[in-house]
């Protein structure tokens, strides 16, 4: 071999072996979080690490569908779900792998899956919009089951396909029972103006379109970064008294069974819950949910954390949201 095949035969085997080193050290996630939140997370963690995130992002309940569907064959490392009941689906299916005590421990056990096998990373709370002209704070109804009464027709906004809406109606299951549930909808679809999602609730809210909405807390803050406190023309209420209305969602990750790049997805969950990680959720003006590590303090915007009242639901009893679904387009919300 002349020197010059030489020399390309070098370098072509150093191109392949880069390759195979940068192939290996990488990760394939799916993500239903909120995509810029997620890219600055991925963002931080590969400069850091060295390790590559390729990020796929979709909506909650189809992309756990999605991973259901593709099963052994699924691509995906990690997923970073938007809501719990889609990681207790997919650890229903037997589809995420343990996770170490290490990873697990700095968030409290009740945002992280009750068999070790996801982790809480940040949380959001489930509030009412009102607009400052249509509805005062003492009008507040003191139950979110109380907006299914016919004081309210007219007056509501929600967003029945977003899948931000399932958990509140797992929860209500849970803790109400499926008949009062689907009594619950009804009364909200003969009540409610419906909406895509929760941006649309907390817009027509806010410009006086109509004079209440559920949506979760951060909605409402991202409204006022984007129009300014002058551009606001509507506050939140929290539900008190433990009541269903204040559901805390919680968004964590879980690695597959059939991770192909498992080393890699582990950093990447311990990364999640660390300091930094947490600290960067906290800060940004982003995301605007809650960091689940204790010594992180949330955004300044938001309520202190501690001072929330949720209703007391762990993640276990809150399940999946695959009744919920079904009693969404039983009651014609769907």
């Amino acid at each position: 071999m002349n020197t010059k095949k030489l020399i390309a035969a070098l370098l072509a085997g150093g191109l392949l072996a880069a390759s195979q080193l940068s192939l290996a050290a990488s990760l394939v996630l799916y993500n239903a979080q909120h995509p810029q939140t997620v890219k600055l997370l991925a963002d931080d963690f590969e400069k850091m690490s060295g390790i590559g995130v390729k990020i796929r992002s979709g909506e909650g309940p189809e992309l756990a569908a999605q991973l259901l569907a593709e099963g052994k064959a699924s691509p995906a490392d990690v997923y970073f779900a938007s809501n719990s009941p889609e990681l207790m689906l997919l650890e229903g299916k037997q589809m995420l792998a343990k996770l170490p005590a290490a990873t697990l421990s700095p968030i409290p056990a009740r945002y992280s899956s009750p068999q070790g096998e996801w982790v809480g990373v940040m949380a959001r709370e489930n509030v009412l919009v009102f607009n400052n002209k249509l509805a005062a704070g003492a009008q507040m109804p003191a139950s979110l089951m109380d907006l299914a009464k016919p004081q309210w027709k007219g007056k509501l906004a929600i967003a029945p396909s977003d899948g931000d809406f399932l958990p509140l109606v797992s929860a209500v299951r849970a803790l109400k029972g499926e008949p009062a549930t689907l009594a619950w909808l009804k009364g909200l679809r003969d009540n409610a103006q419906t909406f895509d999602d929760n941006e649309g609730v907390v817009a027509a809210v806010n410009r006086g379109g109509v004079a209440i909405g559920v949506i979760n807390n951060y909605y409402w803050t991202r409204l006022q970064m984007e129009l300014g406190s002058k551009g606001m023309h509507s506050q939140l209420y929290h539900f008190g008294n433990a009541d269903v209305g204040a559901l805390i969602n919680v968004s964590g990750a879980g690695i597959l069974k059939t991770a192909r790049n498992a080393d890699a997805a582990h950093k990447f969950l311990a990364y999640l819950v660390s300091p930094r990680a947490q600290q960067l959720i906290a800060k940004s003006n982003i995301t605007f949910e809650y960091p689940l590590l204790p010594s992180v303090a949330p955004a300044p915007q938001l309520k202190p954390f501690n001072q929330l009242n949720p209703p007391p639901l762990d993640m276990q009893k809150l399940g999946d949201d695959s009744q919920s679904a079904k009693l969404l387009r039983q009651a014609g919300l769907l």
